[in-house]
């Protein structure tokens, strides 16, 4: 009887009931915490990081699983930011009535709503579009690579020099989007509050939670079935793959697009928490550290995406208050300690030395001395071959 279907579910519950767990915890314990320590201002800090974990999550589930290395998922990442603060824009002031046109359209003397906007005066139009956009983006652009089956650095060349074309657009846009200067979110009102009072973001501090986990149970079911197979599959050996009837080019758009997605989300998430969107998102520095962060959590774990974008943003902060300068310095100390001790970062470390390290503390020593006779291997074959003459015979 094959027991191991009944031991991944099993796997999989304990998995979904640990997550539930912290999640829960991060919404009751943690806040709480934070504020008793008078550190209540990281509470914001932590729904900021935890929507970049979202992200960081599809970056795993492209580069951790698929071997898929892109270096511009910035661009996906502030088109979720776009689109959510451009219906934020759209909202009136409570007592206000008809269309509320941006400030900073007015400042130049714009007296109709540009076409591109009108789309987002609808809430669930935005909702939608905050995933849509960025997953048709990414899944035109993955199809025009993978066909011709571009991989490797050529591929990553490719994603920044996409993350270059659409940051210079954005930059040039200033009476549409506002250019350079982005649109902000925290004077915004959504629902008759304004986005910046407590109520509001401590309402998108728990749907980051909710949404981090659902994200987080998204990627481990895509991964946990044949689906995931097959990307482990193109990860390691494309061709054969190929020889065996799959298309990896299929395979390779769809988990693209996912992850883009995901990361439309995480910027619609982090743009109404950290109250303003730039082109400053889409700047190359970004996309590399969103793979760092991964890298160090640990790529091909999910849950190493989520440590590592946790640990290494929680470590700029607090380093950034004490020493300004010294980040950098950090951030890349870090990255040649995870290429070179640490290659599957701090998840994958953990997997491979706390086991043993379990099992040499856990194993009784024991002495070598000489075998028995009854258990000497040699004079067992002396008897088998005794045996065999005598039924010659």
């Amino acid at each position: 009887m094959n027991t191991t279907p009944r031991r991944n579910r099993s796997r999989l519950l304990i998995e979904t009931l640990i997550v539930v767990a912290i999640a829960i915890a991060m919404m009751t314990v943690v806040p709480g915490l934070l504020n008793a320590v008078g550190q209540s201002f990281r509470v914001g800090l932590l729904g900021r990081f935890m929507a970049l974990a979202i992200a960081a999550l599809g970056i795993d589930l492209i580069w951790g699983y698929t071997g898929i290395l892109s270096l511009g998922h910035g661009l996906f990442f502030a088109l979720g930011g776009y689109a959510f603060s451009m219906f934020l824009q759209l909202q009136p002031p409570p007592g206000a009535t008809g269309l509320q046109l941006p400030d900073f359209l007015v400042l130049y003397g714009v007296t109709d709503l540009p076409w591109l906007w009108k789309p987002f005066e609808s809430l669930p139009f935005t909702t939608i579009a905050i995933v849509l956009l960025p997953t048709i983006v990414a899944a035109i652009l993955g199809y025009l690579v993978f066909r011709n089956r571009i991989r490797g650095v050529y591929f990553s060349i490719l994603t920044q020099a996409a993350l270059i074309v659409f940051f210079n657009f954005f930059n040039g846009q200033q009476k549409l989007i506002n250019g350079t200067n982005g649109l902000k979110t925290d004077t915004t009102y959504l629902f008759g509050q304004v986005m910046s009072s407590p109520t509001m973001q401590a309402n998108f501090y728990y749907l980051t939670i909710v949404l981090l986990a659902l994200a987080y149970g998204f990627c481990r079911w895509l991964t946990s079935g044949r689906f995931g197979q097959l990307l482990i599959a193109i990860r390691d050996d494309e061709p054969r793959v190929r020889f065996t009837g799959y298309d990896p080019t299929v395979f390779k758009v769809l988990v693209f697009a996912v992850s883009a997605g995901l990361a439309g989300i995480a910027g619609a998430l982090y743009t109404v928490q950290s109250g303003i969107i730039t082109p400053k998102a889409m700047d190359i520095a970004f996309s590399i550290e969103m793979v760092i962060w991964v890298a160090v959590g640990g790529r091909g774990t999910l849950v190493g995406a989520v440590l590592g974008t946790l640990i290494v943003n929680f470590a700029r902060s607090l380093l950034s208050e004490q020493y300004p300068a010294f980040w950098l310095f950090f951030q890349g100390a870090l990255f040649l300690a995870v290429v070179t001790v640490l290659p599957d970062g701090f998840v994958g470390w953990f997997k491979t030395n706390i086991p043993e390290l379990v099992r040499q503390l856990t194993s009784k020593t024991k002495i070598s001395t000489y075998p028995s006779l009854e258990n000497n291997p040699d004079l067992d074959y002396e008897r088998q071959v005794v045996s065999d003459r005598k039924s010659d015979r």
